[in-house]
């Protein structure tokens, strides 16, 4: 299994716009995505500050992809 690679909460957003997802709402920094198949997830916008290895497997259950999916998307 690769390593999850360390972005920033904006790349996050981009690659799960690239694969279909899109904004519902904005609440503070949190991004609260949804795909037209009904997969949710939320991805916090935090400037400068990078997504930790356990939220971003936590983001990447939600929408139930595995991670070389989701780094085609990048």
């Amino acid at each position: 299994m690769p390593r999850l690679p360390r972005l920033r909460g904006r790349e996050v957003l981009a690659a799960l716009r690239h694969a279909g997802f899109v904004v519902l709402r904005v609440k503070g920094s949190h991004h609260f995505l949804q795909h037209p198949d009904g997969r949710r997830t939320v991805v916090p916008i935090h400037s400068g500050e990078t997504i930790g290895p356990g939220l971003l497997n936590k983001i990447l259950k939600d929408v139930e992809v595995e991670i070389e999916e989701f780094q085609n998307w990048l």
